[in-house]
Formats: structure tokens, C-alpha cells, sequence
């Protein structure tokens, strides 16, 4: 018979088989459906269908005595119960539902449930295989079967029996792993939204969930497995339950854009050279104005950036407000005590007065430090600390814990003064009293950044009304994003701000596009906040970015925001460049 013809006639008897299931009433106790198999097997020849499936025996069907004998492996496999050989006592055990059968070919014997019967009445060896008797295994199964002589075939039906749930021992049941998907098809790159129906039958709730095969997404069409295992209190596990997610070939997001409309804010997506190349390395930057606020001067302390003796660090007047930066490693070998001393050189007292400040205790993490002094510092809490300095007089302005070998620290204070007064940075493993910042001697410059600098805030109005394309803004490259500059009074010498730490950018854009803003790090390690409309968002959320290594979602437009307000202060110990990636979102039906 043609493969053809087979392959028809299966199909016809399939049709009439769905058609049997539905006549058949299961009794009222059972709510649950049984499925059905269709086999068919021909008289010594290896072909054999299981519905609509060709499979190939190594032990075909054959007559014995008048009788028909099937492979018992292959119909264990397809009806669902175990066949297995025992190396040790050299017998087959058969398990269908309710029996336990011990084929003994040694000793001639099949015991059924402690019952023992004719080995060859009911079962033989052919060619290493085991085959059964289809009369005596159906029976067990529940099966129905028909030989239909001018073909030389049998014809199997079997209902499977549904597998009960209740556990006598415990007098529990295990639960019911169950899940569909909210749609019958997904386009590709289209979220998978799997609904959860699994059930405990004791009403004692599901514990634990075992998913497999549950993407949110698949970029290519196709069937795609899923599967679920669930477990209750008691640590009973249900049967899994295995289902399809079929995928059309229609475009949704491609997998560049599935992350960037679909990860939360916070998000990081991981990537690659290739696709940073590809996507992100030659993006047009976003029209920008830039405006240098003055009003504010900014004191740096960095170098010597690891002090290695007692001294000033860095030294100058202030007289109004100003801001106080420093970041400063411990390289002696003993503990030492930083402090920030106040003296006025006039004949009228002059008041100081905190306003803001980013602090944080001492640690040998460079990039961890830098992070929380600016998450301090941008959080901008209100501080009212006055202090009053009299007429030729040094107070101790601001002094931090005593930091050990190897440790570093950075610091940020916004201040205000209604004089002049000389604003000293200072290390000692002395004790502090009123002189000493006048006996310790001025540190020598070791290429960090250190002065005094006229700006302490740049402000850029962005426009992100419009743009189409995948655009960036780059901060701290020293060309798009020039270096403040200032000058050394310790050194007389100009200097500039390279890395613009302590400087705090505020970005605006009024009426944003529908968007996603990222950061990317192309410098090296960058660890450090953003302030994205009033929240602080950590990048990344632990540990550190390196250089191209992917991207972090700081923030996500609808379209119908007055306005998106970035803050940033570059974060001591991080690299720079870095770059603010704005990419436009479609609307996604």
C-alpha cells in the first residue's frame, strides 16, 4: 500500500474516531476530559501510525499460534505506561493504571498483581523484542482494537484513562497545573501574556511555580513549548501541563526594540558590540541650548587625590554662595581625620550657612563612594546649619569620620556667606584645634583636578518634540560638553574642571515626544543617579556599567508630559563619556 493512501485513510479514520470521543458521557464524578490515541500496526511490517504520526518499529506486529502480538515498548510508550527490563532479577516489569505485570522469560511465567499465567499464552521474544498479546493487553488497557484481514492491520483505539489527583496517604490532593495565553496567536516580537489557571483542590493555595519555555516574546514564527509544574504547601507536585505559543510571521518590535519598550525603568538591557555598532554609534546629537548659571562658586579638591602626608589639599576664598567638593583617598599607612576649616580674615563676624550636602562614610569602594555622595547631594534636602566664624578667627566648618588606610571619601556642601571667608581642605592624624589649619603645610599638586571654577551648573534646554531618529546627548567629552574652566589659586595657574565633577547639569525639554531615555557608558566604569522628574533613579541598581556593555532605561514619555527635568552630577570615581540616548517609541497597536 502507498504511503499516500496510508497516510488518507488514517486521516478519514481519525475524523470518525473525534467523532466517537464526542458521543462518549464520562460518568458525573469525572470533570476532567480524556484523550484518545489512534493506532494502527500491519502484520510484520516496521510502519505503524499513531494518529496522524508515521512511526517505524525495530519489532513489527506479527501472528503467533493465531494470535495477534504487538511490540509492547512502543504501545507502553504510546498508551502511557512503563516497560522496562531489570537487569538484576532479568525480568520486564509493565505498569498500566491498576497493574503491575512481571514478565519472567527465564522462568516461563507472566505474574499479574501476584497472579501467574503461561508465559508464552501471552506474550513472546522476537528477535530481542518483547511482544505482547493484543487480546490480553487490551483488556488491561481498556482499549478497543479491530484486525482487518485484507490489509493485515490492527486498528487500536485508546481512551487514556484520566490520572487521579487524591493521595490516600496524605489525604491531600496535588494540585492542578493549568495556564493559557490571553490570545490564540502573537506577532514577533509581540509580548506573551500567559495567563495562570492552575488550582489547588484543597483551597490551600499554589507554593511554587516551575515555568520552561514561557519568553515574553519570540522573534520568529513557529509553535513554541511551554510548560508548568506547580507544588503546594505540602511539597505535592501536580502532573505538567504543556501547551503552544504560536508565533505568525507578522512584525511587532524587532529584539533591539523589544527591551527599549518593554523593560521597566531601572531596566538594564545587556548587549553586544555589534548591535551598539549597528544601532547606537552614530547617532545625531539632540539640539541643545546651553547656558553656564553663574552665581555659585565651586571649590575642587582632588589632588593630591591619594595624600600620602598631613597637609592642606586645597585652599581659596569664598563670599557668598559656593559649593564644596572634594574626593580624597587615604595612602598613608594610619588612620587620618579630613576637615573643612572656616577662617575670616576680617574685622566683622561672617556666618556660613549649609543649604545642601552629599555625604558619605568612608569606604575603599571608589565607585561606591562617588555614588551615594550624589544620591545625598540630589536628593537636595533642606538644611538650615548656620555658623558664625568671630573677626580673625578659624572654626572647624565641617569634620568627617576618620577614614584608615585605603579608604576614600567624597563630600558635597552648598553654602552660603554674608562675607569673606577662606574655605581650607585639610588632613591630619593630629588632633584638631583652632591653629592647625594654619600650621599644616600646603600640598603639592599631583594631576587631579583641583581650583576654584566660576560655574557649578550647567543647563541644557534640549528639544525632544519632534526628532525621529535616535539621538544623544554626550556628557563629560570635553567637545560637545566643553570642561568648565577656573583657575588654582595654590598653583596660579588656570585650570580646568576635566570630568566637570561637582558640577550638577539640569537638562529640560518642554512637550517631549513619545520616548525612551537611556544611558549608555563609553569612558569606562560608571557607577551613579539621575534625578528623572524629581525621582532618583540609580544606575545601575547594583553593582557597575562597563563601557558598551548595554544600556539603563532612565525614563519613558507618553507624549503627554509639560515637561521631562533630568538632574546629574558626575559621580567621583566613574569614567566618562557617557551617553543620554533618546529614541523615539511608535504607537504599537
Amino acid at each position: 500500500m502507498k504511503l499516500n493512501s496510508l497516510k488518507k485513510e488514517v486521516t478519514l479514520l481519525l475524523a470518525f474516531i473525534v467523532f466517537l470521543a464526542s458521543t462518549i458521557t464520562a460518568p458525573a464524578a469525572y470533570a476532567v476530559s480524556a484523550s484518545s490515541s489512534f493506532i494502527l500496526l500491519y502484520i510484520d511490517k516496521s510502519e505503524a501510525f499513531v494518529n496522524d504520526q508515521q512511526i517505524h518499529l525495530e519489532s513489527p506486529s506479527t501472528i503467533i499460534d493465531g494470535s495477534t502480538f504487538v511490540p509492547a515498548k512502543f504501545l507502553g510508550d504510546t498508551m502511557g505506561f512503563k516497560v522496562e527490563w531489570n537487569d538484576t532479577s532479568r525480568t520486564i516489569q509493565m505498569t498500566p493504571p491498576g497493574y503491575n505485570i512481571v514478565l519472567d522469560s527465564d522462568h516461563k511465567t507472566v505474574t499479574t498483581n501476584g497472579v501467574d499465567t503461561p508465559f508464552n499464552t501471552v506474550a513472546a521474544i522476537v528477535n530481542g523484542k518483547l511482544l505482547v498479546k493484543l487480546t490480553w493487553l487490551a483488556d488491561y488497557m481498556g482499549a478497543k482494537y479491530k484486525y482487518n484481514n485484507e490489509l493485515r492491520r490492527v486498528e487500536i483505539v485508546h481512551f487514556k484513562s484520566p490520572e487521579g489527583i487524591y493521595i490516600d496517604q496524605d489525604s491531600n490532593s496535588r494540585p492542578v497545573a493549568k495556564f493559557t495565553t490571553a490570545k490564540p496567536t502573537y506577532r514577533l516580537g509581540e509580548p506573551v501574556k500567559y495567563l495562570d489557571l492552575s488550582y489547588d483542590p484543597d483551597a490551600e493555595g499554589i507554593a511554587s511555580y516551575d515555568w520552561a519555555g514561557n519568553q515574553e516574546a519570540f522573534f520568529k514564527p513557529g509553535k513554541y513549548p511551554v510548560t508548568l509544574t506547580v507544588k503546594d504547601g505540602h511539597g505535592h507536585v501536580s502532573k505538567l501541563f504543556k501547551s503552544f505559543v504560536t508565533v505568525v510571521n507578522e512584525p511587532y518590535l524587532t529584539e533591539v526594540e523589544y527591551p527599549i519598550y518593554m523593560k521597566p525603568v531601572g531596566g538594564f538591557i545587556k548587549s553586544d558590540w555589534g548591535t551598539i555598532w549597528a544601532h547606537f554609534n552614530e547617532m545625531a546629537p539632540l539640539p541643545k541650548k546651553v547656558t553656564e548659571v553663574p552665581g555659585r562658586t565651586l571649590l575642587v579638591s582632588d589632588s593630591p587625590e591619594e595624600f600620602t602626608e598631613s597637609g592642606i589639599l586645597y585652599r581659596d576664598n569664598i563670599n557668598g554662595k559656593a559649593r564644596l567638593y572634594a574626593d580624597h583617598i587615604n595612602g598613608t599607612k594610619q588612620k587620618m581625620t579630613m576637615a573643612i576649616f572656616a577662617t575670616n580674615n576680617s574685622d566683622k563676624p561672617v556666618k556660613i550657612k549649609t543649604t545642601n550636602k552629599g555625604e558619605v562614610y568612608p569606604s575603599v569602594y571608589a565607585n561606591l563612594i562617588g555614588s551615594e555622595a550624589s544620591v545625598d547631594f540630589l536628593l537636595n534636602n533642606v538644611y538650615t546649619d548656620e555658623l558664625t566664624v568671630p573677626p580673625h578667627e578659624t572654626y572647624v566648618y565641617a569634620k568627617l569620620p576618620d577614614f584608615y588606610p585605603g579608604q576614600g571619601v567624597n563630600l558635597f556642601y552648598d553654602v552660603e556667606t554674608d562675607g569673606e571667608m577662606q574655605i581650607s581642605f585639610g588632613v591630619t592624624d593630629r588632633m584638631l584645634t583652632p591653629t592647625i589649619a594654619q600650621e599644616l603645610p600646603l600640598l603639592g599638586f599631583t594631576g587631579h583636578v583641583r581650583g576654584t571654577f566660576p560655574v557649578s551648573e550647567i543647563k541644557w534646554d534640549v528639544d525632544a518634540t519632534s526628532f525621529t531618529k535616535t539621538s544623544v546627548l554626550t556628557i563629560g567629552d570635553n567637545k560637545t560638553d566643553p570642561f568648565v574652566k577656573g583657575y588654582d589659586v595654590m598653583r596660579k595657574q588656570n585650570v580646568e574642571n576635566g570630568g566637570n565633577y561637582g558640577v550638577v547639569y539640569k537638562i529640560h525639554a518642554d512637550k517631549p515626544r513619545k520616548m525612551a531615555v537611556m544611558i549608555m557608558a563609553k569612558g569606562g566604569v560608571f557607577k551613579g543617579p539621575f534625578k528623572i522628574n524629581g525621582e532618583i533613579i540609580p544606575v545601575p541598581y547594583s553593582g557597575v556599567i562597563t563601557a558598551f556593555d548595554g544600556m539603563e532605561v532612565l525614563a519613558r514619555t507618553t507624549g503627554t508630559e509639560d515637561a521631562l527635568d533630568i538632574e546629574f552630577t558626575p559621580p567621583a570615581g566613574s569614567a566618562f563619556p557617557i551617553d543620554l540616548i533618546f529614541y523615539p517609541l511608535d504607537e504599537k497597536k
